[in-house]
């Protein structure tokens, strides 16, 4: 692999590191110019790997340079050469020689970058070790980010930390309308591609390894969805009776919005809302997919009389915005652009979408809260106040081997059976 793709993936994490963007807008932005699937592959890698180690990566620079490397793009150079040197398999004279080129016409950084990576070669065994002394560095995880997860989960918590680390599992959803689930498999088995049935979900397949979704048999006529397992058991909790309404909140890319009315064959009035007008074109285009139908709703789901025409749901899912802390696996950009004061925040935006959605719901209807967070204040603590402050809501047993039981709700907690970590909470409105 070339300078260039070295050049390109600091210019994608500058984008995350120094702009704040998510690492797939970043992505999104700048893989297209790479015209060969390899590069962009490897491009990806390294994004990935960086972001994932970053704090102990940082550690071992700041032993490295004598002083703080001021320009971010060489920073980030010194980043990613590091990272091939633990963690790829690149040849090291190609990954030292290369990431330097990456310098381009910054002359002056290039002596720099290449003593930083020759040392670290020369003294990788006394500085992994001091890495492993350093908590951040340790666990690669920001210090409040560590301590929240010590302080949830006390027992778990050294667990989670090394589940965040790792690359997560590639999950299918098969289509009961198209297939069944031993036939598709048997669909895999003959394109070359191993896969595994999931635990919990009668619908999911584990690949053993990633494929491109073009790869999957059937994927472009819908017979198939990428959707990890937590994210599948939503659909079955909500329980949507045919000829029945649902709402949908905060719904791209559409994954569970496609999942009820494949349950339901289709027979029912789903409504999938969500604020982003961009996301909201991703569910239409998954529906298109399969051929399935609902009302796609560009809205703030804080203001439902924007969108709502007054007609109440039997049934509403609401997958809340939260930290994201259970899909850090899949996103471990999410260790740098989640900060500790954010968490505030994602409480009061949960809160005010329940009390808005609450009143949408016929007497006896669900309502299922979900989040892919592993942080009590979004969940457990969450449903808590909600409880406290409704007197028409009350809370439904999950019958369920997954998860941890909380005293609202049951808590998966990233790893488990391979899931991502999720919350669920069922509620019914009452009277």
């Amino acid at each position: 692999m070339t300078a260039k793709s070295r050049t390109l993936a600091a210019a994608a994490l500058h984008d995350v590191v120094v702009d704040r963007h998510s690492l797939t807008r970043a992505l999104g932005k700048r893989l297209p110019s790479l015209p060969d699937a390899r590069d962009r592959a490897f491009v990806q890698s390294l994004c990935y790997g960086v972001l994932r180690a970053f704090e102990t990566l940082d550690f071992l620079l700041g032993r490295l340079a004598t002083k703080p490397i001021r320009d971010p793009e060489i920073r980030l150079l010194a980043l990613i050469g590091l990272h091939q040197l633990r963690s790829m398999n690149v040849k090291p004279h190609a990954a030292v020689s290369e990431t330097v080129e990456a310098a381009g016409r910054k002359s002056w950084a290039k002596p720099l970058l290449n003593a930083i990576l020759r040392n670290y070669l020369r003294r990788k065994e006394e500085l992994e070790s001091r890495a492993l002394q350093d908590p951040e560095s340790r666990d690669a995880h920001p210090a409040w980010l560590r301590d929240r997860l010590a302080a949830d989960w006390p027992e778990q918590w050294e667990t989670l930390v090394q589940q965040n680390n790792l690359p997560p599992p590639m999950t299918l959803r098969v289509n009961p309308l198209m297939n069944d689930r031993a036939g598709y498999l048997a669909r895999l088995t003959e394109a070359g591609i191993a896969a595994r049935p999931c635990r919990h979900s009668p619908w999911g397949l584990t690949l053993g390894s990633p494929v491109p979704v073009d790869a999957l048999p059937g994927f472009a006529e819908g017979r198939v969805s990428v959707q990890d397992e937590a994210a599948q058991l939503a659909a079955p909790l909500v329980g949507a009776e045919p000829g029945e309404r649902v709402l949908d909140l905060c719904a791209a890319p559409g994954g569970k919005t496609l999942h009820m009315l494949e349950l339901s064959r289709g027979d029912i009035e789903a409504v999938a809302v969500d604020s982003d007008a961009e996301r909201c074109a991703r569910i239409r285009e998954n529906l298109e997919r399969e051929r399935l139908s609902a009302a796609v709703v560009t809205g703030d789901a804080r203001s439902p009389e924007s969108w709502w025409d007054g007609r109440p749901f039997d049934r509403i899912l609401l997958d809340a915005p939260c930290s994201a802390t259970g899909v850090i696996r899949r996103h471990p950009d999410i260790k740098l652009l989640r900060q500790a004061v954010d968490l505030d925040t994602l409480n009061e935006l949960q809160a005010a979408i329940l009390t808005a959605a609450w009143p949408l719901l016929k007497p006896g209807g669900i309502l299922v809260y979900a989040t892919c967070s592993v942080i009590r204040a979004e969940n457990e603590a969450q449903m808590s106040r909600f409880l406290e402050a409704h007197d028409d809501a009350a809370e439904l047993p999950l019958p369920a081997a997954w998860g941890i039981p909380l005293r609202h709700g049951r808590q998966i907690l990233t790893g488990e059976s391979g899931m991502d970590g999720f919350y669920y909470a069922l509620l019914r409105k009452t009277g």
